[in-house]
């Protein structure tokens, strides 16, 4: 695995985590119970961080020690139902994308290189 392949699975994990803080900003937690689209899809980015957090190694890992990992997959156990039924429990959701993500992402930006101006 090349340096630059943990680091493309950090990013992909910040961009998801702002994608959901961002769509979760425009809308409200009562949205979430009258809009399934809206819900799967704020589901969805914030299931993706602890699946694409699980193909990082070890290494990876214990180098970016000030992630909490194991914040990161309890997360991902607090939003699955288990059953994989895509039920969606919106007030577990909603506090998950207003109190967990900004700190992750905070933590995601201090962990990646700064981006070079495009």
């Amino acid at each position: 695995m090349s340096r630059r392949e943990p680091e493309v699975r950090l990013q992909v994990m910040l961009d998801h985590a702002r994608e959901a803080v961002e769509l979760a900003s425009r809308t409200t937690q009562q949205d979430l119970h009258n809009n399934r689209v809206l819900a799967l899809a704020l589901m969805h980015l914030v299931e993706s961080v602890p699946q694409v957090a699980s193909q990082i190694t070890l290494d990876m890992r214990q180098e970016w020690s000030q992630i909490p990992w194991r914040a990161i997959w309890r997360m991902a156990g607090r939003i699955d139902d288990g059953y994989g039924l895509r039920t969606v429990d919106a007030k577990m959701l909603w506090a998950t994308i207003r109190d967990d993500l900004p700190p992750l992402i905070a933590q995601l930006e201090a962990a990646l290189p700064p981006s070079e101006p495009q």
